[in-house]
């Protein structure tokens, strides 16, 4: 049985199992099923979300269901040769350092594309720019690629931001 991931592929962190895969090259052994936000959740999905309807959600053999994408991107890394992921100990651990900062980025640009109140626009963009600060000094005290990659290629680090990027 293929690995089938329950996705939107204009959501962000669906798109990031797109990247890996292309960037692990296992696109093929996946199976990305499109679902349609428009009707309501077909009744397997929330069986294997555990009634919620956030996307992506994972089934994998035996109709076990994995979610959350910093989790799905994990299981597809360590299930498929070639890991994005860094080898050396402490390069994984800069990697792995870096990704934490993503939830409070990612809050961050939602809060201010999501905001109707005027009044709270310009505190709320301060805070965004605020988080690209913290990113940008962060990359600056740790990259050692030429370029725009934290170490020499694109890697497990930009598969979690770039669709964030893209974003906002």
């Amino acid at each position: 049985m293929p690995i089938t991931i329950y996705h939107i592929p204009v959501c962000p962190f669906c798109q990031r199992l797109e990247i890996l895969s292309e960037l692990k090259e296992c696109r093929d052994q996946l199976s990305f099923e499109v679902v349609d936000i428009t009707v309501p959740r077909d009744p397997k999905i929330l069986t294997l979300t555990g009634g919620s309807t956030a996307l992506p959600v994972m089934e994998i053999e035996g109709g076990r269901a994995l979610k959350e994408s910093l989790v799905l991107m994990g299981y597809v890394d360590d299930r498929f040769p070639n890991s994005i992921r860094r080898a050396d100990p402490y390069e994984r651990a800069v990697e792995s350092l870096l990704v934490t900062s993503e939830g409070s980025f990612t809050w961050s640009g939602y809060a201010l594309v999501m905001n109707q109140d005027p009044d709270e626009r310009e505190g709320l963009k301060q805070a965004y720019l605020a988080e690209h600060a913290k990113l940008n000094a962060f990359l600056v005290k740790h990259s050692t690629g030429e370029g725009p990659w934290l170490f020499d290629c694109m890697g497990w680090a930009e598969a979690v931001f770039t669709p964030m990027f893209q974003r906002f």
